[in-house]
């Protein structure tokens, strides 16, 4: 576990040394549910009061709709504060305009340019946070999805319809491009690959330290070293991409987990 740790500090190092200066065009942020220690449910009055280590944690996650980069991540409760440090890391990942850009200039008004567009759910926290951080340089929007069955445990639930809701910046004919659906998939691919976030097992993490050092290594080796698959326009099925960090402009090299350790041990 001590290695691991160590690992997972490398590679967030890694990830804030890399992750500067980006453009990416829409960026779908979501949070994953898992559990330390034992479920809220769980918890003493005490150790509701008193504990922050222990009980629900959520993995919060901004993924790129076209690379696939997952440039920022924020391991901790549901709560709004949560939401800023996510917000926070990612507008630092981004390029913002120049201040004087957005100033009148030869008797035109001035203008905010978006450098983003940031798709949410509707959980309450998104766009205070949003805001903060972002102000007029992002479009906002969230999406609603309607279940039919959806307070039936562990059984799937039928989504019967969608509300999109432009916050700030998306004009209506624009609606339509809000969207979570990466992002979601994305979760799918956590809950596989990182078996600390599978359901119903044994694999639950017991320090919060050593999910979050396994959420960091985990999320490095996907930006920099997994590729995923697609298909061409010819119905070729299962070509390779380069990994999002190529594909987003971070690396022009394909990295295997070898290089990734050493990469981030030597940092």
């Amino acid at each position: 576990m001590k290695l691991l740790v160590a690992f997972g500090e490398g590679c967030q190092k890694l990830m804030d040394q890399r992750f500067k200066g980006l453009t990416l065009n829409h960026l779908e942020v979501d949070e994953i549910w898992t559990f330390v220690g034992k479920k809220q449910a769980r918890l003493t009055v005490e150790e509701k009061a008193l504990r922050h280590d222990i009980g629900d944690v959520y993995l919060w996650t901004a993924i790129d709709q076209e690379t696939k980069l997952v440039p920022a991540f924020v391991v901790g409760k549901r709560t709004g504060d949560s939401a800023r440090k996510l917000m926070r890391q990612l507008a630092s990942r981004l390029t913002f305009p120049n201040p004087h850009d957005s100033d009148n200039h030869l008797f035109e008004k001035g203008t905010y340019t978006p450098v983003t567009q940031i798709s949410t759910d509707m959980l309450a926290a998104y766009p205070e946070a949003v805001d903060q951080f972002f102000g007029p340089h992002a479009r906002y929007g969230q999406l609603k999805k309607e279940y039919r069955n959806a307070t039936m445990q562990y059984t799937p639930s039928e989504m019967v319809g969608t509300e999109r809701k432009s916050i700030f910046g998306i004009d209506p004919d624009k609606l339509w491009s809000i969207c979570t659906s990466h992002v979601e998939r994305h979760n799918l691919t956590i809950r596989t690959l990182l078996k600390r976030f599978t359901r119903l097992n044994l694999g639950f993490s017991k320090k919060l330290d050593n999910l979050v050092a396994a959420c960091q290594v985990f999320l490095a080796y996907y930006n920099f070293v997994w590729r995923t698959r697609y298909e061409d326009n010819s119905g070729r099925a299962g070509l390779l991409r380069p990994p999002a960090a190529m594909l987003a402009g971070v690396t022009n090299e394909l990295w295997d987990f070898e290089r990734l350790f050493d990469e981030t041990m030597a940092a």
